[in-house]
């Protein structure tokens, strides 16, 4: 056992504690291929140590669909598989089944999920604190209760959302109550506007994050919004690269303003950009006073738009507001009961 495993299992019986896995509860460990085996044993380990029951389930790699794209996974229209993780409490997903309909039926069943798909320094370094459930959870109830989100910046982005149809994402970074998903590492809270709901401009600045390319703006991107669909997008090579990759689903559901939020976590780092599609990028997408616009699908939220074209364009120095109330200026959240706890967050 290598030192790197042990602090591996150590982090992890941490998260599963968390996670409130109990020894008298199941734990299910979904892996494909050879990837994340590391994560699979160190989690079945942690298990093992917590005195509760843990299996493996590993399923054959899925064929590749475009880069970036979503819903399809090792578990999609595996019945047997599907049936097999219900029996489990709570399911360690290091296969990424975000935005699949396997992953709400597992919901909707009761089974508590758990993505990990971040390098393991990424993971240290961003782990939880209890205390960031209070803060993600006072974001959600703010975004629950307003009818009305609207952010800008000084590039001269200035939209509208209307809210209240839709529950609201919440990722603290641990799943422990029935039916919850949650990533590990995370920290924010975003809510999805009212069908057709969403207008305005959106300017993208240079050193804001395009993922899925993992790759900063080099110049702005200009998307007029109307009734929550993107009507143009203009500018120069990345606007080029965001109408090309999107014309590439032959969807026009991936035009639709997806999920709206600020992230909280000031452990993470903006420059910390790996250029591997194997990282998922947290540390963009929580990034403390972060704005995460997105484009694509709300079906993880409640919606009909399951298009597999997800975009997630987090936006620094932006300034957001809910029902006209200041919740982020400058890339800075300026309420007292989402800020970190004994700590500055820094940029």
């Amino acid at each position: 056992m290598t030192v790197e495993f042990e602090e591996m299992v150590s982090l992890f019986k941490k998260e599963l504690e968390l996670c409130k896995l109990k020894p008298t509860e199941t734990m299910a460990v979904l892996t494909s291929g050879d990837i994340r085996q590391d994560y699979a044993q160190a989690f079945l380990t942690a298990a093992s140590e917590l005195g509760a029951n843990a299996f493996e389930l590993k399923l054959p790699p899925v064929k590749a669909g475009i880069s970036g794209s979503f819903g399809v996974t090792p578990l999609t229209d595996n019945r047997v598989a599907v049936e097999c993780l219900k029996k489990a409490d709570l399911v360690i997903d290091l296969v990424l089944l975000l935005f699949s309909k396997e992953q709400l039926e597992l919901q909707n069943s009761g089974v508590r999920i758990l993505m990990v798909v971040e390098p393991f320094d990424v993971i240290k370094r961003m782990f939880p604190q209890e205390s960031d459930k209070d803060r993600v959870l006072h974001a959600t109830e703010l975004l629950k209760n307003a009818k009305e989100l609207r952010f800008t910046n000084k590039a001269g982005t200035d939209v509208v959302y209307e809210l209240g149809q839709y529950p609201i994402l919440t990722e603290y970074a641990f799943a422990d109550e029935p039916g919850r998903w949650d990533h590990l590492p995370s920290c924010f809270a975003a809510a999805t506007s009212n069908d057709r709901g969403v207008n305005g401009v959106v300017v993208l600045d240079k050193g804001d994050i395009f993922f899925p390319f993992n790759r900063y703006f080099q110049d702005p991107v200009t998307l007029t919004i109307k009734d929550g669909f993107v009507t143009t997008i203009e500018g120069g090579f990345d606007a080029m690269l965001m109408k090309d990759y999107i014309e590439s689903f032959n969807d026009p559901r991936a035009y639709a303003v997806s999920h709206i939020g600020w992230g909280l976590n000031e452990r993470a780092k903006w420059h910390s950009l790996a250029l591997d599609d194997q990282v998922f990028g947290m540390d963009g997408r929580a990034f403390y006073g972060n704005v995460l616009f997105s484009l694509g699908p709300n079906s993880e939220l409640g919606g009909d738009n399951d298009t597999p074209c997800h975009l997630d364009l987090p936006m620094k120095n932006c300034t957001l507001y809910l029902d006209g109330k200041l919740i982020v200026k400058d890339g800075d959240v300026v309420i007292e009961e989402m800020k970190p706890i004994n700590s500055i967050a820094t940029s």
